[in-house]
Formats: structure tokens, C-alpha cells, sequence
């Protein structure tokens, strides 16, 4: 064997040791099974109580579902808790008929029922799982899991992780904090909870061995939390965003940033001192800082005296590249918050019978998108803000005029980001799921290959909930 083709396999056994088993998974690894049910999690430590929380398959996060890039996959959903559900398979480009939007892409699982999602994952990467029925609800009592499509071929490293993040808004008692749809809340950064887990607990320390390399899969599953996370001691280079692969950097002072939905894929060499500890700090909010967790390193001696002599580069997957002389071009303005006008009863809205979907907050709706505000999680016949001829080349460019953090998820399709405020944006970066700041303007590009009507919105949920989504179309 080669030295690579041997690292390669080397690391593919590795692979498997590392990431937590799937429990969905039936006799064929095709073939899933997933039940959405109540269960109790122990979140914040053996010293605090259980929480009452809603899963996928028992526990929080939910089974990981692991597929292969370009094998069809059968996946069946059983509804145990009360109340309408779908599932959203964030991030991956499957058929419209698989999206899980009530009413627009499928009628919603009623308790009791079950429905059955298959697609072929054509891209590999980082994606995952969750709600989009009562989603603020669904989604902040614990519905969510993580979706591993894997390369074809082997990536050279020791371990492969995920670190699942959420964060939870938690009662003295454990309880999950009722009354979710504050108004205030949804238009300004939305439902932000008080305690933050790594895969589903409170994390204290995650092991590490001096001289390994790690791919570390980060994905946010938080309704609003906003990430900014500091390896101390090491220098993690960013090597996927949203599943996409992209040019091998290290992030922008050292902060690897993570909206709501996000993910990030990133390669470290683990080159602490054995039996030191490093922390992880998450510093996103001003003067809120905290440690997430600590990088553990036992007391053996390092794997190896150098980094791993093997590229930090993953195989591209099969993005149509838009052309951007022939692209139509197309604008849309992010409007609303507090202190907009809109929380005075201004904008349109669209979708008789919608406004349940605001879960009692009252008055209109908080924000719109061009003018228009769609609220809740999708319904049928929802009106498209643009169409387009499928194969057609489109430059959105995306303006925030609101005072608010937004990460915009365009369902069924990844975008190549072109620019921040008339500056180009480097590494070759493809997102579903793009962060703007306030006052941001993102142009972004794709290619309107896949047919069908796709959500736009915004995954803070309470600002999708109260008016910033709309529907484009591929004709």
C-alpha cells in the first residue's frame, strides 16, 4: 500500500471508532427508522435535575444518521408526540417532495402517523436533522440530530468528532422554560437559552491526545444563539462550511463563527502539552463570554513529533458553478425589528390562518422580506417572491437593513458567497445557511438546477416564526 492509501485507511477505522453509533439504523444501512418522541435528559450534570425533552430515537441530540454521498437512503419518521411534525434535512439538495415543509413540500406526520423521506445525498459533508412544524417549540425542546454523508474515499485524519451544539433555556427546576413566542424576544435576537450543550450535555472536558490530528464537526442546533468559538492554544483551520469543502484557512482572529443552523468543519493538530488542559471559549456577546469546554490532553506521549504529513483539503462535491456574466440578478431587503415601524402594525402579510404561528404573541407580524411577511413554518399556496427558469444562473443580493444578526437558509440548494459589503469573499466559500451582520450586504450566486418552491428564511426561529421567510421558485 501507498503511505497515503494507507493513512487513508488507517483513518477510516478510526473514523468509525470515533463518531457515536446511529441507533435509527434497520438491517440495510440504507433503511432508517426515527421516532419523535418524549423522553427525560440529564443536561446540565449529574447535579442538576432531568429534563423533560422531546427526541429523535431517545436521546439529544437525536441518532446520528450516517449515509453515503451518491447511495439512495429510506428514512422513517414515527410521530409520538402530540402534535403535527415534519423533518428538514438541513442542507442537504434533495427533491422538493423531501424537503418537510408542511403544506408546501408535504402534508404534516399527524401523531400516531408516520412518513417516509428517501433521496440520494449527492454532496458529502456536515448537515442535520430537525422540525419545521411548531418549530420554535419542537426544535427548543430537542428535536434535532446530526446527518454525516461520508467521502467516497477515506479522509486522512485520527479522529473524526462531532460536537454537536444547543443551547436551553432552563427552570430552577430542569424544566424547559414555557412560553416560547415572546414577542419582545422575536424582534430582537430571539429565544437565547441559559445553559449550552456539547452533545446534549454540559461538557466539563473532551479528550485529546498530544501530536493527533482531529476533523472536528461543528453544527449550532441552537433557536438563536449566535457562536464565536476560541481554541486556546491551537490554530484550527476551517476545511468545510455547511458541508461544503473550501479553501483550507484558519478563521478571522482566531474566532470560528457559528449562526443558528451553521456548521463548520475544521481540521486541528492537536499539539498541546500531555496533561495540560486548553479551553474552548465561546465570546460572541460582548462581555458574556464563557468557556465551553476544556481540550483534555492525557499524559501519553504524542502520537507523532510532527503534524501529519497529509493534505488538509476535502474532495469538492458536484456544485453546479454558476456563470456570473449571463446570471439574472435579483435583490432582497431584510426588513422589521424593534425600533422598525413594523412593530407598530406596518407590512403585508401572506397566509390565511398564519397567524397561530406567532404562538399568541399578538399585533402583526415583526419582519419582512421585500415588504412581505410569511409567518409560522410553511403552508400551502404560498406565493413565490421570485422564479426562476431552472438552469438559470442567480446573483441574490441580500440586504440587511435591521439593527439584528440574521442567518438566512435557502433550502434545497447551497449558494457560493461572492461578497460582505462590496468585498470579495475568499476561500471558495458554498453556504446554505449565510450569517449577516446588521446593516450587511451579501451577494451570493447559484444555479437554479433543482425544481420546485424552497423556503428562504431566517433560522433565528422566532424571526422566521414572525415574518422573515418567503419562497423562491425553480420553474
Amino acid at each position: 500500500m501507498s503511505r497515503r492509501a494507507l493513512l487513508q485507511a488507517g483513518a477510516g477505522l478510526l473514523l468509525t471508532a470515533a463518531l457515536p453509533p446511529f441507533a435509527g439504523r434497520a438491517a440495510q444501512s440504507s433503511d432508517y427508522r426515527i421516532a419523535a418522541a418524549p423522553a427525560r435528559a440529564r443536561l446540565a450534570g449529574a447535579a442538576r435535575p432531568e429534563t423533560g425533552v422531546w427526541t429523535y430515537n431517545g436521546s439529544v441530540p437525536g441518532s446520528l444518521v450516517r449515509l453515503r454521498q451518491g447511495e439512495p437512503v429510506r428514512l422513517t419518521v414515527d410521530n409520538r408526540i402530540d402534535q403535527d411534525t415534519t423533518v428538514h434535512w438541513h442542507g442537504i439538495r434533495l427533491p422538493n417532495s423531501m424537503d418537510g415543509v408542511p403544506g408546501l413540500t408535504q402534508p404534516p406526520i399527524k401523531p400516531g402517523e408516520t412518513f417516509v423521506y428517501e433521496f440520494t445525498p449527492p454532496d458529502a459533508g456536515t448537515f442535520w436533522y430537525h422540525p419545521h412544524s411548531n418549530s420554535l417549540e419542537q426544535l427548543g425542546r430537542g428535536l434535532a440530530g446530526a446527518v454525516i454523508v461520508e467521502e467516497r474515499e477515506a479522509v486522512a485524519v485520527d479522529r473524526d468528532l462531532l460536537w454537536f451544539l444547543a443551547d436551553w433555556r432552563l427552570t430552577g427546576d430542569g424544566g424547559i422554560a414555557p412560553r416560547f413566542g415572546n414577542r419582545m424576544e422575536a424582534a430582537m435576537s430571539g429565544r437565547v437559552g441559559n445553559t449550552v450543550t456539547l452533545n446534549g450535555r454540559v461538557s466539563e472536558a473532551e479528550p485529546a491526545r498530544a501530536g493527533e490530528r482531529v476533523r472536528l464537526r461543528l453544527v449550532n442546533g441552537s433557536l438563536a444563539r449566535i457562536m464565536a468559538l476560541r481554541f486556546e492554544g491551537h490554530r484550527p483551520v476551517i476545511v468545510a462550511v455547511d458541508g461544503q469543502p473550501c479553501d483550507a484557512h484558519e478563521p478571522e482572529r482566531g474566532r470560528i463563527l457559528l449562526g443558528p443552523a451553521m456548521r463548520v468543519d475544521v481540521m486541528i493538530d492537536m499539539q498541546g502539552e500531555p496533561g495540560r488542559r486548553y479551553g474552548v471559549i465561546d465570546d460572541f456577546y460582548d462581555g458574556l463570554a464563557y468557556r465551553l469546554t476544556e481540550i483534555a490532553y492525557d499524559e501519553r506521549p504524542p502520537l507523532r513529533p510532527h503534524p501529519l504529513d497529509a493534505s488538509l483539503d476535502l474532495p469538492r462535491n458536484p456544485l453546479p458553478e454558476p456563470d456570473l456574466a449571463t446570471a439574472e440578478r435579483h435583490e432582497l431587503k431584510l426588513q422589521g425589528g424593534m425600533m422598525s415601524g413594523m412593530m407598530m402594525g406596518g407590512g403585508g402579510m401572506q397566509g390565511e390562518g398564519m397567524m397561530h404561528g406567532m404562538m399568541g404573541m399578538g399585533g402583526g407580524p415583526a419582519w419582512s422580506i421585500n415588504g412581505l411577511s410569511m409567518t409560522g413554518d410553511g403552508h400551502a399556496g404560498m406565493e413565490p417572491a421570485l422564479t426562476f427558469q431552472r438552469g438559470r444562473s442567480i446573483v441574490l443580493t441580500l440586504r440587511n437593513e435591521t439593527a439584528w444578526w440574521h442567518p438566512m437558509h435557502f433550502h434545497g440548494h447551497s449558494m457560493r458567497v461572492l461578497s460582505r459589503t462590496g468585498v470579495a469573499v475568499p476561500h471558495r466559500q458554498w453556504q446554505d445557511t449565510v450569517l449577516m451582520a446588521p446593516k450587511d450586504v451579501v451577494e451570493v450566486a447559484f444555479v437554479a438546477d433543482n425544481p420546485g418552491d424552497w423556503m428562504l428564511h431566517c433560522h433565528v426561529i422566532d424571526h422566521q416564526m414572525t415574518g422573515l421567510m418567503t419562497v423562491l421558485r425553480v420553474a
